[in-house]
């Protein structure tokens, strides 16, 4: 039975040292023509955030922050797991297990965790309290070093339930997620509904999504114009990293495992391309909250495994576990950012989940949790309220 175990984030003077150094021998790349981002990631804004990473950012403040939190390691099947658990402050706490995607780590759902575990603290209602459990992916972050292969996001869904059963005791429990986690999420609904209490998404996906299945232009209807060609412009024009993280994953780890720049100009663009912030990235995440994510990847040289996420995805496709409809048999909410890089058709929703909760979104973008955590975390109350016990 694996067992739990406290977890200090403590990052040695000499990772922090060497990591200034390769920041301050930095070989840049000629860059022009590209203020508006076009070619990728803009050489001023990446020196701008580089100088600022240097002169400015403060790790130690950072990692005590994440140390204020329940830090927990486990190992499911072999897979280490970092966690943080959080037990909720109320009358009958639910549990909810929150998934994170890429380029995300667990932090990113910081904004959200005490809300959700502490309501009244908030001015939220104890009787909407949650024991959260916020893991880290593996192969991200924390959940490292993975040296086992085939590990995806249905696979992950099987580890989850044993770390949610075995690990924590909970019989049944709740599952909220988005990008990466939004497929779990749904993979626990589909393979584990007796298990859940509900599921809830902020980004809508088959689960079969590796296999080319997609909604058809005629299942978008009235007020969803646009949707479709939105969607099918992210998988023509911006899914390059998609396609060499699928195949040769293991060749960009070597580059971006090495050069701390490299990392962040990947990454950074996905933050600003994805999220809703017109362009300028600082207008959803401080430079502060940008490089924390970097920092997450680069210290425990996580980059890697979790590109192979995707290889692992493509090369081991979704087998369903029963061929009932809805596909998703949980109570599934969906919280529709649609300024999300893709966004599914009401009527695909309806076939596909068993759904009982669907909230548009007046903004926001890929990173709910980060970008508008009042409002989702909001739709996550209103949506499990009516399934508490």
């Amino acid at each position: 039975m694996p067992t739990k175990e406290p977890f200090t984030i403590q990052v040695s003077d000499e990772v922090l040292t060497d990591l200034r150094e390769r920041l301050t021998r930095t070989r840049w790349a000629n860059d022009f023509a590209n203020d508006e981002w076009a070619y990728g990631t803009n050489g001023a804004y990446l020196k701008e955030l580089v100088t600022y990473w240097i002169e400015e950012y403060d790790w130690r403040k950072h990692e005590a922050e994440m140390n204020a939190f329940a830090n927990y390691k486990t190992t499911v099947e072999g897979v280490p797991i970092h966690f943080v658990h959080e037990p909720g402050k109320g009358p009958n706490p639910m549990p909810l297990i929150l998934s994170h995607g890429w380029p995300w780590t667990f932090w990113d759902f910081h904004k959200v965790i005490r809300p959700l575990s502490d309501p009244a603290v908030f001015g939220g209602d104890p009787a909407d309290a949650f024991d959260v459990i916020v893991p880290s992916l593996p192969g991200f972050g924390f959940s490292t070093p993975l040296t086992t292969t085939a590990i995806n996001y249905w696979r992950t869904a099987d580890l989850w339930v044993q770390l949610m059963q075995d690990v924590l005791g909970y019989d049944k429990f709740g599952a909220q997620g988005g990008d990466w986690g939004a497929l779990l999420t749904a993979q626990l609904g589909h393979k584990y509904a007796d298990k859940l209490i509900g599921t809830h998404v902020n980004v809508m996906a088959p689960l079969d999504i590796f296999g080319g299945s997609m909604p058809e232009e005629s299942e978008y209807g009235p007020g969803e114009e646009g949707l479709y060609e939105k969607n099918t412009h992210f998988f023509t024009a911006e899914s390059g990293y998609s396609a060499l993280q699928s195949t040769k994953p293991q060749t960009l780890a070597f580059a971006l495992n090495d050069s701390p720049v490299g990392l962040c100009s990947w990454i950074v663009e996905k933050r600003r391309t994805w999220s809703d912030c017109g362009g300028d990235v600082e207008k959803r995440f401080t430079k502060d909250e940008l490089l924390t994510t970097m920092m997450i990847y680069w210290i425990t040289q996580s980059f890697g495994t979790s590109a192979r996420y995707y290889y692992e995805a493509t090369h081991h496709p979704w087998q369903p576990s029963h061929n009932r409809t809805p596909v998703v048999e949980s109570p599934m909410g969906v919280a529709v950012f649609y300024e999300d890089v893709i966004v599914m058709p009401r009527k695909w929703a309806d076939n596909y989940y068993n759904l009982k909760h669907w909230t548009p979104m007046p903004s926001g973008g890929h990173f709910a949790s980060m970008e508008e955590p009042q409002l989702l975390i909001d739709d996550v109350r209103t949506f499990f309220r009516p399934l508490r016990s």
